[in-house]
């Protein structure tokens, strides 16, 4: 990714896949118990929007340790929604083909903000 390239963050493919996942996410708790709206179905939404955000805060910032900084916060936000992906499947308000779809998803954005990130390290 060079910086001439990169006219705005909706130019990068991990954002693309992020924003995408999220949508899914909000497709998928939609139908989780009303008991946990402002349970698991906020803090899953919550985290799950964390992840575009901060790729795109990061990509609008003036430096690579910046986009690095909210690249991180983008993985935080990953691990976070694993966890509690698990936690929602394990109570049986997701079914396990879903699942594995959305952890795939899951594992992808980490190689890629992980690529990310080791592509940002290396412009400093």
């Amino acid at each position: 990714m060079s910086e001439v390239a990169l006219r705005s963050h909706r130019d990068l493919k991990v954002w693309q896949i992020a924003l995408d996942m999220t949508e899914t996410l909000y497709r998928t708790t939609a139908d989780w118990p009303k008991s946990e709206q402002y349970g698991l179905v906020s803090q899953v939404r919550r985290a799950a929007v964390s992840v575009p955000a901060n790729i795109a805060e990061g990509a609008g910032r003036r430096t690579s340790g910046e986009f690095a900084h909210f690249i991180g916060i983008a993985r935080g936000s990953l691990a976070e929604l694993e966890t509690l992906l698990i936690i929602a499947r394990r109570l049986g308000y997701i079914e396990e083909p879903s699942f594995r779809a959305i952890m795939d998803d899951l594992f992808e954005l980490g190689r890629m903000t992980t690529g990310l990130l080791k592509s940002l390290s290396e412009r400093r």
